[in-house]
């Protein structure tokens, strides 16, 4: 897409990491808020992280202290890291704009099972 571009996604077991990259245009890497989203089987799509042009960030209570929201200015790349996988966090991940720019793109499935 050339908006936002997610990937990184895959299968793993609980207690395993992944990073995902979320390629962005680069005003929007320089001036909006950014964010990770996810969508579960079953539940409403949900912000799990975002980050601003600043650094500040915000996670919610569902990731906090496992998954880290960056940002690499040399390459307008937003990633998430996430380490201590558990089988709650199976979803298909977006990023966006937190004023979010339509269409979403394709996500990437992330899937933790043993």
């Amino acid at each position: 897409q050339v908006q936002l571009v997610e990937s990184g996604g895959g299968l793993v077991q609980p207690g395993e990491s992944l990073r995902l990259s979320c390629a962005a245009p680069k005003n929007l890497f320089d001036f909006a808020i950014l964010a990770w989203y996810r969508q579960a089987p079953g539940k409403q799509r949900e912000r799990v992280a975002e980050i601003s042009a600043s650094g500040s960030t915000v996670y919610a209570d569902s990731v906090e202290g496992r998954f880290t929201i960056s940002r690499d200015a040399a390459k307008n790349t937003v990633y998430l890291q996430m380490n201590n996988l558990i089988p709650e966090d199976t979803a298909v991940y977006y990023c966006n704009r937190v004023r979010n720019l339509k269409p979403w793109g394709q996500g990437t499935q992330v899937t933790v099972s043993s």
